[in-house]
């Protein structure tokens, strides 16, 4: 599959952007387990123009996360394609519209999932920074607002006239959340209209390679998208894509392996940020590692690592763990 001139293979994964998990640590970790494309956490628009600091230095891309993309987003178009402009100039490979987030904060005011209550204005903010960069642009968005309004199948349509080089649809509407199925069928519908002609990456609970597989398969799509199955579980990309090459299971990743990622991500989440900030920043991934799940009486253990505020302290819970469980 190819985003512009971009070559990512056959069959390509892709790690989802998400807010306080795709930070720079991770996405290097995800590229070297595996994962064809990453995206960073998405920028708002408004912060980045006003050059808050905390924005900014998401556009922050290492060299071996490449290739990585940029995401955006925002509800003007001015402020939209001035964002674009300044995340150009970071380097990134893609540069990526969110139409799809659906939490208050964000689509309340218009942006992210919002948009999809104002397509005419979507479509001009598409077209402004298409027009405006001279990479790759690709958008991100959902079946619609609501079950009466899944709009994609023509969105879609709308959108490659705009220029965007790929599309990536998550199967559900705004006001689904994160909650029930995520429904492709309407991803298929997309990918089998003879009229698009650009990529469709589909996204939404991907949480298997044997599902992945069978998700290609069944709908066609030329990328998949993993994102809270990825959350403490850098590995399942490795995972993944040994399945769709060989058509089978990875040997088990011995634990103790897993162990030492999250380890690298407890450190160099540190060292970006600071000691307290950065264990604070880390409890997401700890949270939701399936690494300890299924461990017999490790509900105590799981609560003292969540409240540690330290490394000492973190990294003294984390060798016992290895030393009495995990070996």
């Amino acid at each position: 599959m190819h985003i512009g001139n971009i070559d990512l293979g056959e069959k390509p994964v892709l790690l989802a952007p998400m807010e306080d998990v795709t930070d720079p640590s991770f996405r290097l970790i995800c590229r070297e387990q595996g994962a064809d494309m990453v995206y960073t956490e998405f920028v708002s628009a408004d912060a980045l123009i006003r050059n808050i600091n905390a924005t900014t230095r998401k556009l922050s891309i290492n060299t071996g996360e490449r290739p990585a993309a940029i995401q955006i987003y925002g509800k003007e178009v001015a402020p939209m394609v001035e964002a674009a402009l300044i995340a150009e100039t970071a380097g990134p490979e893609v540069l990526d519209i969110n139409f799809g987030c659906p939490v208050k904060k964000v689509a309340s005011k218009g942006a992210g999932s919002g948009m999809l209550r104002n397509i005419p204005l979507l479509l001009e903010i598409t077209r402004a920074i298409v027009d405006a960069v001279k990479i790759p642009v690709t958008v991100k968005t959902r079946l619609g607002w609501d079950c009466s309004s899944k709009i994609i199948v023509d969105l879609a349509e709308q959108l490659q006239d705009c220029g965007i080089q790929a599309l990536t649809i998550h199967g559900r509407t705004r006001s689904q959340m994160y909650t029930g199925e995520a429904d492709w069928t309407l991803i298929g519908e997309v990918k089998n209209n003879p009229r698009m002609k650009i990529p469709i990456i589909g996204n939404g609970d991907i949480t298997t390679p044997e599902k992945l597989a069978e998700y290609y398969d069944r709908y066609g799509v030329d990328a998949v998208m993993v994102g809270r199955a990825s959350i403490g579980a850098p590995w399942i990309f490795k995972e993944m894509k040994y399945y769709l090459q060989h058509g089978e299971a990875i040997e088990p990743i011995p634990a103790v392996e897993k162990l030492a990622l999250l380890r690298r991500q407890i450190k160099e989440s540190i060292d970006r940020i600071d000691e307290y900030r950065g264990i604070l920043h880390i409890r997401r991934h700890l949270a939701a590692t399936p690494l300890f799940k299924g461990i017999p009486n490790f509900r105590e253990t799981r609560i003292a690592m969540l409240k540690a505020n330290s490394f000492d302290e973190l990294d003294a819970i984390l060798n016992r763990i290895e030393k009495d469980i995990l070996t």
